[in-house]
């Protein structure tokens, strides 16, 4: 089977190859001998993911800092005094005090 190389640097598998290995969007390119070699790989998210935390410079360190940062300001909101919520809300009067 003849595979073509676009003017963009771009190969069409044979239809043929590329149903033998399933639903496999990446291959690992490598040459040996004068060869190129194709092996078909699986990303899963998380890979994806370890994927663009490097591409960002992004380290564990940077991801812990995050997590803290976001569970102080999730305890700061959770412990907002009810009396500032409460300080928002229009007062009703009682029954008796309403005019009507």
């Amino acid at each position: 089977m003849l595979a073509k190389l676009t003017s963009k640097n771009q190969l069409t598998l044979p239809k043929a190859v590329v149903d033998g290995f399933g639903n496999i969007e990446y291959f690992d390119v490598e040459t040996r001998g004068g060869q190129i070699v194709l092996t078909p790989v699986r990303i899963h998210a998380v890979d994806a993911v370890r994927a663009k935390l490097a591409e960002l410079a992004i380290d564990e360190k940077d991801v812990r800092d995050a997590v803290a940062w976001a569970r102080s300001t999730v305890a700061r909101r959770v412990a907002e005094p009810k009396a500032r919520y409460d300080a928002r809300k229009p007062k009703k009067l009682p029954r008796n005090k309403r005019g009507s």
